[in-house]
């Protein structure tokens, strides 16, 4: 998923002449690409040290019921709405406290939406959330991905793209950012001769980094409220068990370990549609082995999705391949666009120079996970 998430020009001194000779030489697409580049290198060196400074370093601001309506939409300030469970706040209390006694919260963590979602991962067990989180930091500092951001450069994404369609394009009705997958149109052959695995992996996991550092919170903005999760549509036409080859499976396979074991409880819900025979049997088997809290946020749809993703998103934020009205001819296609709130210029103004006030509401409907939980 779907769940992710390029790559920074470097403009050169020198030969000026020449570069701007090979320029007007050079295809629209190619140009479209260098702005892209320069408007994503923009990002990257604003973001350097920006983690979670909207959606995932929420303060708390009181336990009031009603949230504030200072909300000024054209300015630098918005107040976003964050709503708590009482319950799952005791919880996560506890959660870093334990992580605070053994050195295991690093500043730029110390995130109670982050917190929550390694919980809810466990099963609100805290001491299994532990390992999870500890794992999580190691990983992190072999991987390099507090920075893979702005040190890596996937040059080969449009490429990649032909390849293994894929992509963030807008937002839902709730606000919440959408990632495309056209899993039936992956060749694993020609993607491994425009990229390596380990290049992909890195690009994969670049992808959740923007969404957690930029996406989110520029949806946070956005929507005035909290969000930390996505809407994924996965289209698996062609798919069977003849298309899931081995090698297909093993690409998948470290994916979703990757995303599992480090960005839990970021999939909001899951639409996979044209689901034909094939694919529908593979499902049967897949999702035994599924937890039964993700299986009920994915929906599988035949041939006639349209009008269910069309009742929670907005024809204008859908591409017009899977039913809606948008096509962004100007930026190559919907899944080179990466069109979202996180390309809005007020939007950015708010995120990177306003400021962004967090109204907490707390409720006491508690999940059934915390009704036999002790809290010591």
């Amino acid at each position: 998923m779907s769940g992710t998430f390029d790559v920074l020009a470097k403009p050169c001194c020198d030969g000026v002449r020449d570069e701007r000779a090979k320029r007007e030489q050079r295809s629209d697409n190619e140009i479209l690409e260098d702005e892209r580049r320069e408007e994503v290198g923009f990002l990257k060196r604003r973001t350097k040290n920006l983690t979670f400074k909207v959606c995932h370093s929420l303060k708390k601001i009181g336990s009031s019921r009603k949230p504030h309506n200072n909300i000024d939409v054209g300015g630098s300030s918005v107040t976003i709405e964050d709503v708590r469970d009482a319950g799952e706040m005791k919880v996560v209390d506890v959660f870093r406290e334990a992580l605070l006694l053994d050195n295991l919260l690093p500043p730029r963590y110390d995130s109670y939406s982050m917190m929550l979602r390694f919980l809810k991962a466990r099963k609100f067990d805290i001491k299994k959330a532990k390992i999870m989180w500890t794992n999580m930091l190691q990983w992190r500092q072999e991987f390099g991905a507090d920075t893979i951001v702005e040190n890596f450069e996937f040059d080969e994404l449009n490429e990649v793209v032909k390849y293994y369609p894929q992509g963030y394009h807008g937002v839902d009705k709730q606000g919440k950012p959408i990632y495309i997958e056209l899993l039936g149109k992956i060749d694993m052959d020609n993607l491994m001769r425009v990229t390596t695995l380990d290049r992909y992996v890195k690009y994969h996991v670049q992808e959740f980094e923007k969404s957690i550092t930029i996406r989110f919170p520029a949806c946070c903005i956005d929507a005035k409220r909290r969000i930390d999760s996505s809407t994924t549509i996965l289209d698996v036409q062609g798919v069977g068990l003849k298309q899931l080859t081995k090698p297909v499976r093993e690409f998948i396979k470290r994916l979703q370990k990757i995303d599992n074991d480090n960005y839990p409880e970021t999939l909001g819900r899951m639409f996979i549609i044209n689901a034909g025979p094939g694919f529908r049997l593979v499902w049967n088997t897949v999702k035994k082995f599924l937890d039964p809290q993700t299986t009920t946020k994915i929906h599988v749809l035949g041939e006639n999705y349209q009008r269910t993703l069309l009742e929670i998103i907005d024809a204008s934020e859908l591409p017009q391949f899977l039913g809606g009205s948008c096509d962004c001819a100007l930026e190559g296609g919907c899944l080179r666009s990466d069109k979202g709130p996180w390309k809005d210029e007020n939007v950015l103004k708010v995120l990177f120079c306003g400021e962004a006030h967090h109204s907490t509401l707390v409720s006491d409907n508690r999940p059934s996970e915390l009704n036999s939980l002790s809290i010591r």
